[in-house]
């Protein structure tokens, strides 16, 4: 198939409208919808929170709303229109219903049990069907909710904060503040995109660590979403992830205080605890009993290394329905998830200082010879304030 340039224009534009809902569309996949006449975009619409319409019934809506007719008409999606019933109805049904003779998908549904089936229903239809188009940059919008439903695992990135000489903390431990006010703005919209944010016991009590989502910080004016608002996006704050191997947190810990306030529940994120199988029941009974509704505690293999990292993630994938998981913790359990081969992306925030030789190094990665050298590939660098974001790419 061979696509116009008005195929492509078209279908940027949707994965655009995808892209708005990157806060808040968990655990569902974000997917962008327009409809077209001719050369002329009629109505458009997103999917912008689970439970609520799919991009394609918004931009039917939309087209109703404006008096325009969508008999003979075209759908560029991002994703392969849903041909079941959940807690919304059909969009392959609802397509057919509208009229549209044409539909051009991105990307097919990753779901093994239903991939293809939408596309086969408006086919039967006798909907002209074209794809896919701009696969990699769908592939990309939703890397996420695609690798869950193909391999029952989310992605995995690890943020860091780091000096010009590589050091994340001083030999005490002190570490806040590395970097400034921007890059710590922009940590809040990285946080706001994952489903569950990954720390470790040390890490939390010794940084204070609350793991949340600050409103006052949570700047979206420049995080090109404008369709946002940030109440929305603390309504579903990441999932707090503490890897506890004896389910030593103290029960005052500050993790917890948001949980005892008053605050409504909608607003709050739950604890997940990761423990050995071995750790006496006797503890968790007893966390439990004092945070019986937002505290929940996984009890995983473990041996000489530590928690069984691997499981974890596929609980996170399979359980807690995440697609994108972001490590944020210290050089040990950073190193630990990177030795395994369980990081697929680095985000490290780099400020002009410098810690010195006996401050603490960036992961606790105990290599010895050259060859055992670990390579990225730099996909982004920005500059935000003083300091300077870099991600990048295990090979």
């Amino acid at each position: 198939m061979t696509f116009s340039i008005t195929d492509h224009q078209f279908m940027s534009h949707a994965l655009q409208l995808a892209e708005n809902g990157r806060y808040t569309t968990r655990p569902n996949p974000r997917v962008g919808c327009v409809l077209v006449r001719g050369n002329d975009l009629i109505a458009e619409g997103w999917h912008y929170r689970a439970g609520e319409p799919h991009a394609e019934i918004h931009a039917l809506k939309q087209a109703e709303e404006k008096g325009e007719n969508v008999v003979g008409a075209t759908a560029y999606v991002t994703l392969e229109p849903c041909s079941h019933h959940g807690r919304t109805g059909s969009c392959a049904t609802a397509l057919i219903e509208a009229g549209v003779s044409r539909v051009v998908y991105a990307l097919k549904d990753p779901n093994p049990l239903v991939s293809g089936q939408g596309l086969v229903r408006l086919e039967e239809a006798g909907i002209q069907i074209d794809g896919p188009l701009l696969e990699s940059q769908a592939l990309a919008v939703n890397r996420g909710f695609i690798r869950r439903m193909q391999q029952q695992m989310p992605w995995v990135s690890c943020k860091l904060a780091m000096s010009m000489d590589g050091r994340t903390a001083m030999a005490s431990g002190e570490s806040q503040w590395i970097t400034g006010p921007a890059a710590r703005k922009d940590v809040q919209r990285l946080r706001a995109r994952h489903c569950a944010i990954i720390s470790s016991r040390v890490s939390v009590e010794q940084d204070n660590s609350r793991l949340t989502l600050r409103a006052e910080d949570l700047d979206l004016s420049s995080a090109g979403v404008p369709a946002t608002d940030v109440k929305s996006v603390i309504a579903v704050s990441p999932i707090r992830v503490v890897i506890d191997s004896n389910l030593d947190i103290k029960p005052d810990a500050k993790l917890f205080e948001d949980i005892l306030s008053d605050v409504e529940s909608d607003i709050k994120s739950a604890v997940v605890i990761f423990t050995n199988k071995e750790t006496p029941k006797a503890r968790q009974e007893a966390l439990l009993n004092i945070y019986p509704d937002k505290v929940f505690v996984e009890r995983v293999d473990a041996n000489e290394e530590g928690i069984h990292l691997k499981q974890v993630l596929s609980v996170l994938a399979t359980k807690y329905e995440c697609n994108e998981v972001m490590v944020e913790a210290g050089a040990r359990l950073s190193g630990a998830f990177l030795q395994r081969g369980l990081v697929d992306e680095l985000v490290m925030y780099q400020a002009p200082i410098l810690l010195g030789s006996t401050a603490r190094p960036l992961f606790d990665i105990p290599l010895q010879v050259m060859n055992q050298k670990l390579s990225l590939d730099i996909v982004d660098t920005r500059i935000l304030g003083n300091d300077t974001r870099i991600t990048a790419m295990l090979k």
